[in-house]
């Protein structure tokens, strides 16, 4: 495993941050399993876990209006460091009121956190993109491998509470390498908690 302190990478128009690598899921399809880096960066696993002010110098060698999306997302669960990601949110909106934030999460910061972080989150965040991963409790359970067994409730109830704050727009992801059946359940529980669903390609 390389370590560096590839706080930011770039991926196509997007502009990707990386500010932990803490994680209390363990899913099967995971990057980290295959790889120190993705789509080309350099190694995603970080020395120590980078300082607002870390972050912000990264983030000033950057023209930000340049991209479609700035997007909290790396080797790691972005809501396990909440209140950087929200400090982050607001100093490049301050240099840059243009960008458009996203959040890449797998929707348990309530537990990670102990308490609910949807107000939080949305208020900074332009879009919440939470991995649903499989339509059902038993498949996500096997394929998520959380270390919380309430997972898949706070997981819904989190996006639930996103949906209510009218802040952000909501999607729901899972990669198409799960059945067919598992994408429709995954359908009908995004639209039951008002967010659309979004099916991405493995190497996505």
């Amino acid at each position: 495993m390389k370590k560096s302190m590839t706080i930011s990478y770039e991926v196509g128009k997007n502009l990707y941050l990386n500010l932990t690598n803490q994680c209390p899921c363990s899913c099967t399809f995971c990057i980290r399993n295959h790889a120190d880096g993705a789509y080309g960066s350099d190694p995603l696993w970080l020395e120590h876990e980078p300082s607002a002010e870390e972050i912000a110098t990264a983030l000033d060698s950057f023209d930000l209006s340049s991209y479609e999306e700035i997007v909290f997302c790396g080797y790691g669960e972005p809501t396990c460091r909440t209140d950087i990601v929200v400090e982050t949110a607001g100093y490049i909106k301050r240099k840059c009121p243009s960008a458009r934030l996203r959040i890449n999460t797998n929707g348990l910061g309530d537990l990670i956190n102990g308490c609910s972080v949807a107000e939080k989150i949305c208020a900074v965040m332009d879009v919440v993109s939470v991995s649903l991963n499989a339509g059902t409790k038993d498949e996500y359970m096997k394929v998520t491998r959380p270390k919380f067994d309430n997972a898949f409730e706070a997981m819904q109830k989190f996006t639930a509470d996103c949906v209510k704050t009218g802040k952000s727009e909501v999607i729901m992801s899972v990669v198409d390498v799960i059945p067919e059946e598992q994408i429709k359940a995954s359908r009908e529980i995004a639209e039951k908690l008002g967010a659309k669903l979004r099916v991405r390609t493995f190497d996505e």
